[in-house]
C-alpha cells in the first residue's frame, strides 16, 4: 500500500496564503480543543512568525476561523542558545511579531527555554524536554509527545527546525529535544525537536514563500531524498501540508491541491 503524500497548497499572494493558513490553524485548534480542551502548537523561527502573525492577527471572518488563543499552549520547535531578548531568539521574534500584539485576554501560555541552562546545550535540551514531559505526561507513559500542530519553515538547504541535511541528529530516535552545537547556520548552539517528535504530530504545516525558495522546493518535492523537509514529508504523509506562494513552487512538478 503506497504511503500518503503531503498536501501542497499554492496561493497567488502571501495575503491569500495567510487567509488559508488561519483557516487551517483554526481547524487544528478546534480539533485540539475537542481532544483535550487545549491546543498544543510548536512554532519555529525564520520568516514563519511574520506570516503566522499576519494570519492570526487578522479579524475573524466567520465562526470557522475563530481563534481562542487564551487556550493555546505554545512551544518552540527549535531555539537558539541565546537570551530571550537576543535578536537571534525565536521567542523574541514570535514575541515581537505576534505575542505583543495580542489583547491581554487572548495571550496563550508560552513555554520558552530555561535561560539558566544556556551554558550547556545538553542541559538546555534536557530542561526543555522536561517542559514537554510536564505538559504531555510522563516519559514512562508517553513514547512521544503528540502536538496538535507543528508549524515549520524551510531553509534554502532544505533544513527545518534545527535539523540540517546530513547531520547526525536526523538519526536521533530516543530524545524528544536534542542539542546541536555545530549548526551550519549561526548561531551554532541550539536545541531542536527531533524528527520523530515532529512527524508524530497530528498535523505539520510548512510555510515557504518567495522565488528564492523555488530551487530547494523542486529538490524537496521532485528529486532529493534525505533532506530534512523531505524526511518530514515522508514521515507525516498527508498529515503534512505546505502553504506556499506561486513563486516558491515555480517549476515544481508535484501536484498542487486546492485548499477547501
Amino acid at each position: 500500500m503506497p504511503k500518503t503524500q503531503p498536501n501542497l497548497y499554492a496561493f497567488p499572494s502571501v495575503d491569500a496564503l495567510a487567509v488559508a493558513l488561519r483557516q487551517y490553524v483554526a481547524q487544528s485548534q478546534n480539533a485540539g480543543f475537542a481532544r483535550h480542551d487545549t491546543f498544543k502548537v510548536a512554532v519555529s523561527g525564520g520568516s514563519l512568525p511574520k506570516t503566522l502573525a499576519a494570519a492570526l492577527l487578522a479579524p475573524s471572518t466567520s465562526p470557522a476561523d475563530a481563534l481562542d488563543l487564551a487556550r493555546w499552549e505554545v512551544f518552540f520547535a527549535d531555539e537558539r542558545a541565546v537570551p530571550l531578548d537576543h535578536e537571534d531568539s525565536n521567542y523574541a521574534l514570535l514575541k515581537k511579531e505576534l505575542l505583543d500584539k495580542l489583547p491581554e485576554d487572548q495571550r496563550p501560555a508560552v513555554h520558552p527555554i530555561d535561560v539558566a541552562q544556556l551554558a550547556d546545550a545538553q542541559e538546555l535540551a534536557d530542561s526543555y524536554e522536561q517542559t514537554l514531559v510536564a505538559s504531555f505526561a510522563s516519559r514512562d507513559s508517553v513514547r512521544l509527545p503528540i502536538f496538535d500542530l507543528v508549524l515549520l519553515g524551510c531553509g534554502p538547504d532544505g533544513h527545518t527546525c534545527s535539523l540540517f541535511p546530513g547531520h547526525e541528529l536526523l538519526r536521533e530516535t530516543a530524545a524528544w529535544v536534542a542539542p546541536i552545537e555545530d549548526s551550519p547556520k549561526p548561531p551554532a548552539r541550539r536545541v531542536t525537536l527531533t524528527l520523530p517528535v515532529v512527524t508524530h504530530a497530528v498535523r505539520v504545516a510548512f510555510v515557504a514563500t518567495g522565488a528564492g525558495k523555488k530551487g530547494i522546493m523542486k529538490q524537496i518535492f521532485d528529486a532529493a531524498e534525505g533532506l530534512p523537509c523531505t524526511l518530514v514529508n515522508e514521515g507525516a504523509g498527508d498529515r503534512a501540508s505546505w502553504f506556499v506562494d506561486e513563486p516558491a513552487v515555480e517549476g515544481v512538478g508535484f501536484p498542487r491541491r486546492s485548499f477547501l
